[in-house]
């Protein structure tokens, strides 16, 4: 769609000349979809009606869309003065607040295999962070990770993350400082359409013997991926016509020799004669793929993985999201090490993605089981002195599979509000418990021993 960040719902267009390529197009994947602004997910929609699709009357002209992400990490970016005129038009900043929105139902899939924790201790921490439902037990544990030690695996430091940019500059600006080796300077090329808005690598990039950087582009060998960190060895001069090459010593102790990386920006167009979508090179940028990395932004680290992790919440978080996208990047409780105390004002979560989240799914679930439906189950357990398993889910977000046994269901009262109650027996907690049925997401009759 080629929007540039100026974009706005007016000024999308009919395209002269590439229509073709759009009308081909049977998915569109959009990824991290909890930074994309509701007004983007507008002006896309509108874009595709516009220029091709399958049907201009429906969202995004027909096409399938994909997002996926997880919504309790950074949320979109709405300066200080865009945020008044943004909610005179949209009640969140979020994709899902986008109006083209209103007009579809989504199929909801919830992923719920964790791999980049193992620890069931530590996994249910983070839980607990990022839907801001953590108990002062949880936090109490999370805090004895202050000042704690790590140990430097081949001489690399725990990659340091703050919330703030200046931070992390003066970290990586100390570090090079002191390192008594001389400094290499190494200047980006660019050409064609690449906006400088969008580099993927310092423009100018500063590095010495000796530096701690983390690697931005996946090796074609694999030998290291975005997000590896490493130490800088070493240079090795080459002739003019060949580049400098950069060695790094990587954390399970493997030396590679990196070359600059050309990173290339496509246009896509249609191929009548072949029926295919092929692509243009309309720019290009030509860089080490390297960073100082002794610190990195927390927004930088979303969706990196790390084994040491230093976390310094400074003068405390300022976004949803950020404490959890933080303590999540670290691949186990061990690895971690606090700088100061996380305080309950650190933990973050929007209440509004809690909100859609859960009306989501209750939607969901009424509509392939109805709520009369939950009950006749309900009862019919009850006169078989049954059990029933229910995935249940709270209005926190926070959701829980049990086996219960019906005692009995119908109207109850809370505060002198009434609301579809189901009383049963819980054998996860081993006492008789108060259920919304209108939150239980699914349930089926079970033999219970």
């Amino acid at each position: 769609m080629r929007f540039t960040p100026e974009i706005t719902y007016e000024k999308v267009k009919k395209v002269k000349g590439r229509g073709e390529i759009y009308k081909k197009i049977d998915t569109i994947i959009i990824d991290e979809v909890s930074m994309v602004r509701a007004d983007l997910l507008d002006c896309a929609d509108k874009f595709m009606c516009m220029n091709g699709g399958k049907d201009s009357n429906k969202p995004f002209g027909g096409i399938q869309m994909v997002f996926i992400g997880d919504l309790y990490q950074l949320p979109p970016v709405v300066t200080s003065r865009e945020k008044e005129l943004f909610s005179n038009k949209y009640t969140t900043p979020y994709f899902f607040s986008a109006h083209v929105f209103e007009k579809f139902q989504m199929e909801f899939v919830e992923l719920e295999k964790i791999y980049r924790q193992k620890e069931e201790l530590f996994i249910g921490l983070l839980n607990e962070i990022r839907n801001n439902s953590v108990s002062e037990k949880s936090l109490k544990l999370l805090n004895q990770r202050v000042d704690a030690k790590l140990e430097n695996k081949v001489g690399i430091n725990p990659i340091y993350l703050t919330p703030f940019n200046d931070k992390a500059f003066e970290i990586n600006a100390e570090h090079l400082a002191k390192l008594k080796t001389n400094i290499n300077v190494y200047l980006a090329k660019s050409e064609g359409e690449f906006n400088k808005n969008s580099y993927p690598a310092d423009e100018e990039f500063q590095v010495a013997a000796g530096a701690q950087v983390i690697f931005l582009n996946n090796d074609s060998t694999g030998y290291w991926v975005n997000g590896t960190i490493g130490k800088v060895t070493g240079f090795i001069k080459s002739d003019e016509d060949t580049p400098e090459k950069i060695i790094v010593k990587l954390q399970d102790g493997l030396e590679v020799e990196v070359l600059p990386h050309e990173w290339d920006l496509f246009h896509y167009k249609y191929n009548s004669e072949k029926m295919r979508i092929d692509t243009e090179v309309v720019g290009k940028f030509i860089q080490y793929p390297l960073k100082l990395a002794w610190a990195i932004t927390i927004h930088k680290s979303q969706g990196k993985t790390f084994q040491k992790v230093i976390i310094d919440m400074g003068k405390g978080a300022f976004a949803c999201g950020q404490t959890y996208v933080a303590l999540s990047r670290c691949t186990s409780f061990e690895g971690l090490s606090l700088v100061r105390p996380i305080k309950p004002s650190d933990i973050r979560a929007d209440w509004k993605i809690m909100q859609f989240l859960t009306k989501y799914q209750y939607k969901i679930s009424e509509k392939e089981k109805p709520f009369e439906d939950k009950v006749k189950l309900i009862e019919d357990v009850i006169k078989k002195n049954g059990y029933l398993e229910i995935v249940y889910l709270k209005a926190r977000d926070e959701k829980s599979k049990r086996v219960i046994k019906p005692i009995r269901v119908g109207e109850e009262e809370y505060k002198d509000i009434p609301f579809p109650g189901l009383y049963a027996f819980c054998t996860k907690r081993n006492e008789e418990r108060m259920f919304r049925v209108d939150r239980i997401l699914e349930m089926k009759k079970i033999e219970f021993k």
